[in-house]
């Protein structure tokens, strides 16, 4: 695949997020009953030391996560490019949210203990990939630790309708990750308990290393 010029990343952004601003309603009733508790424990079980924990919840879309997230004494953060969803998840969480596209970020260093990015990160095309994750690096604390969980697939790319994506191999996403100064801690596939061929969801839980203040 040819690189991507700055022109194209721009309407792979513009087109990606018109997508969810038109179907923004559709998309919050859809999935606010989606139960993701699996993924969220994953974060919160590795992150270390005393809370309360500030989280970054990356793509929060219309806020569901936001909410679980403050219910159990978070403080998290949200960060979405959709007008629409940044409304809807301000008003349902009270939480501060951030409108940023994926692909220009600006983001405070080492604020975070975790980034939880539930079904976002394959958004991102795989050559602007080692750029993003290097900026949620950064912007963890020491020994914090991010939470990623995309669809799977065979190191494919591009366009599902209006929505752009990039569905990497379990061994790709680790090498991408890896390479950008994460550790592992651990892996798993949903739905759970059932056969590798019906999990399309690829989850990683991953520590940024160094020492806490």
């Amino acid at each position: 695949m040819k690189p991507l010029d700055p022109a194209a990343l721009r309407e792979i952004s513009r087109t990606t997020l018109r997508h969810y601003e038109r179907n923004a309603e559709a998309f919050r009733s859809g999935t606010w009953d989606h139960d993701v508790s699996q993924n969220a424990n994953a974060l919160l079980d590795a992150i270390e030391g005393e809370p309360p924990f500030k989280v970054l919840d990356f793509g929060c879309g219309p806020g569901r996560d936001l909410v679980a997230f403050r219910a159990r004494g978070i403080e998290p953060v949200g960060l979405e490019g959709s007008a629409s969803f940044v409304a809807m998840a301000r008003a349902a969480s009270g939480c501060e949210v951030w409108q940023q596209d994926f692909l220009a970020l600006d983001l405070p260093r080492e604020r975070f203990h975790g980034v939880f990015a539930n079904a976002s990160l394959f958004h991102v095309p795989t050559q602007e990939l080692p750029r993003v994750l290097s900026e949620l690096r950064a912007t963890l604390r020491p020994r914090g630790v991010l939470f990623v969980s995309n669809p799977h697939g065979r190191d494919e790319e591009g366009w599902q309708d209006e929505r752009y994506g990039a569905w990497h191999t379990p061994e790709t996403w680790r090498r991408f990750v890896d390479a950008c100064g994460f550790e592992l801690i651990r892996e798993y596939f949903r739905p759970s308990g059932r056969p590798r061929a019906e999990q399309p969801w690829h989850a990683t839980v991953w520590r940024r290393p160094g020492r806490t203040g």
